[in-house]
């Protein structure tokens, strides 16, 4: 505060002309009366009484003993509502008077209340050391007073996320030897940490540390918690280890933070470690954790694994909650395990549990991708009895099922629906339902789509672009496939494997190999990962257009490369080697199809027969 802003303040605080006082003390004195025989309603009626008020006045009314703290509050706040009927608003002397009254009176929450209304003022805020002063001035200059009133002010400051000001109350409650709570400084590093302050949140926590403040393991951990969240997990074991150096224990929260952090790095040593660390200890797993467990088994793939800790904890007698019930759902529903997704849902509602929008997602979605639509529909009518609209995620999910089921009609008509409902139609949406009309062969109302989605300010993504190169290609359109790949990155949008395989299937099928092979080098050099489609269109390729040998080649790096050689893989290569006459080889790959366990179509059957009439001698 500067120091004309002090003067002003002390200026409002003495009265300007003590010759007065005579005369205030009576208008004083004749408020105090009416406001305990008759409240506020005279006030209202005679506001002539109100017309000399000046801030001695209001302080003589709310600091007199026999006006009972409630109608010091409704007097003060009728000050505040009409300014119209008096020249004078409460000042911060009234406010601190106000303080000293409610605090008596134990109404702590009306006392935070007033406070914040000095911190949030600019005119009446002030360093904490003024408003002791004012305290002390009126007679409440009790340590134990003045320190809880500080500390109350810490947390005002705190929750209004002024933490230079809060920090300023810890210095001055330090230097002139007043108790801090650690409930006050538990706050303050909350605070920090919500709005991401995690270094003052760290220094004010060495703060208290050095200054004695009791320190509590949920202080610790939440501070650790704030440097988990960025990353800095060394810094929290060292913090941890100091701590635990001064006979802090890390309980279940603190583990679950540094397990959480883990699996968030998919540092599955760290997460062993810490597991370790906690059976040292004899930290019991809670539900958070094994629901973070869950998900981390559940994310690898591990299945079994993730249903030997449910099983686990239903047996130690952890409730689970409907995240864990929802987790392990998802995990099932994500692997197709439909039948015993849909027991657990079953068991969920069979323990009282309900089931929230993200439980009936993920079964939606399992229903969905196992191309289950009617029991899709079946739960989306049960999620909407229950009061669960449907939201963004989910009609997404139903028009994806629809489309991969050529159902193409329903998609466009739920996308109206969600339109309906206020719920804007996103990349997602546009990239499923063009997707659905590709595989439907129509192309013209794909790129429609794309382009209508495009002027609604809706931003293309990958599989946008790549939709869109895939629909050229398929037309012979090369130039406008190189078009948008060019302008792909120019946009930000980085090409992946699927817009590579687009264009050099479309150069392969057109035998156009010289460009399918250049953007099959450039993915190399780029660390884009070839994968099994890449190569089942350049073998196609080679073996349509008479290059055997070169196919055979690409044939035999997908083995050394780990690639899967599906059905259309050898198909190609069959083909290929039939149509040179090569037959002992065609026949050799069938074999060698056959012991893989693939089936093979009528092409490979054709192939074989029209290679023994080509037959080399």
């Amino acid at each position: 505060m500067s120091i004309a802003k002090l003067l002003k303040t002390f200026n409002k605080v003495i009265p300007s002309n003590p010759t007065s006082i005579s005369n205030q003390e009576i208008i004083a004195e004749k408020l105090a009366k009416t406001l305990v025989s008759s409240g506020l309603k005279p006030l209202q009626a005679t506001p002539s009484l109100l017309s000399n008020l000046d801030s001695h006045i209001i302080h003589l009314v709310l600091s007199n003993p026999h006006v009972p703290p409630h109608s010091c509050l409704s007097f003060f706040k009728f000050l505040q509502k009409n300014q119209s009927l008096t020249p004078q608003k409460p000042d911060l002397r009234a406010h601190v008077t106000l303080v000293c009254r409610l605090h008596g009176a134990r109404k702590f929450a009306e006392m935070k209340n007033i406070l914040n209304c000095i911190v949030a003022d600019d005119n009446l805020r002030c360093p904490v050391s003024i408003i002791v002063s004012l305290v002390e001035e009126d007679g409440f200059n009790e340590p134990k007073f003045v320190g809880k009133l500080c500390d109350m002010l810490m947390r005002v400051y705190s929750d209004d996320r002024m933490f230079e000001e809060a920090v300023g109350v810890f210095d001055y409650m330090e230097k002139n030897g007043f108790e801090i709570e650690e409930r006050s400084c538990f706050v303050l590093l909350l605070a920090l940490k919500r709005c991401d302050r995690v270094e003052l949140c760290f220094e004010f926590f060495h703060r208290m540390v050095e200054s004695g403040v009791e320190i509590t393991v949920y202080a610790m951990t939440s501070v650790i918690d704030g440097l988990c969240k960025r990353g800095e997990v060394e810094r929290g074991r060292e913090l941890m280890a100091e701590v635990v150096g001064r006979g802090i224990k890390p309980n279940v929260i603190t583990y679950n933070t540094f397990v959480n952090a883990y699996v968030e790095r998919k540092d599955f040593g760290g997460v062993n470690e810490m597991l370790s660390m906690m059976e040292r200890d004899q930290v019991a797993y809670n539900v958070a954790t094994y629901t973070i467990l869950i998900e981390l088994y559940g994310s690898c793939g591990k299945i079994e694994e993730a249903e030997r800790l449910f099983e686990e904890m239903c047996k130690k007698g952890i409730k689970a909650d409907v995240h864990v019930y929802t987790s392990i759902i998802s995990w099932n529903c994500r692997l197709g395990n439909m039948k015993r997704a849909f027991v657990l849902f079953d068991e969920l509602t069979e323990r009282d549990l309900v089931p929230n929008v993200h439980t009936y997602g993920a079964l939606i979605n399992g229903s969905c991708k196992a191309g289950q639509m009617e029991a899709a529909e079946i739960l989306v009518n049960e999620m909407q009895s229950k009061g669960l609209d449907l939201n963004q995620v989910v009609f997404n999910t139903l028009m994806d099922g629809y489309c991969k089921r050529g159902m193409i009609n329903e998609a466009l008509r739920l996308k109206g629906v969600m339109e309906n409902k206020g719920l804007e139609a996103d990349t997602f949406t546009y990239n499923i339902i063009a997707g659905g009309l590709c595989k439907l062969n129509r192309h013209e109302e794909a790129k429609t789509l794309l382009f209508t989605m495009v002027e609604r300010g809706v931003a293309p993504n990958t599989v946008t672009l790549t939709t869109l190169i895939d629909i050229y290609c398929k037309e012979g359109n090369f130039v406008e496939a190189k078009r948008v790949f060019s302008e792909m990155e120019k946009k930000g949008v980085k090409p992946n494997t699927v817009t590579y395989n687009a264009l050099i299937d479309g150069y392969s099928k057109k035998g156009k190999m010289k460009e399918a092979h250049r953007l099959k080098d450039e993915m190399e050099d780029k660390g884009i990962k070839l994968d099994t489609y890449t190569y089942t269109s350049l073998i196609h390729g080679e073996s349509v257009h008479g290059k055997v040998d070169m196919a055979l080649k690409l044939f035999d790096e997908m083995s050394w490369k780990g690639l899967v050689r599906t059905v259309v893989t050898y198909t190609a290569m069959i083909s290929g080697l039939s149509k040179e006459g090569r037959s002992d080889e065609a026949f050799r790959l069938y074999d060698e199809m056959m012991k893989l366990g693939l089936t093979p179509d009528d092409r490979v059957y054709s192939s074989l027969v029209s290679s023994l009439h080509t037959a080399r001698p």
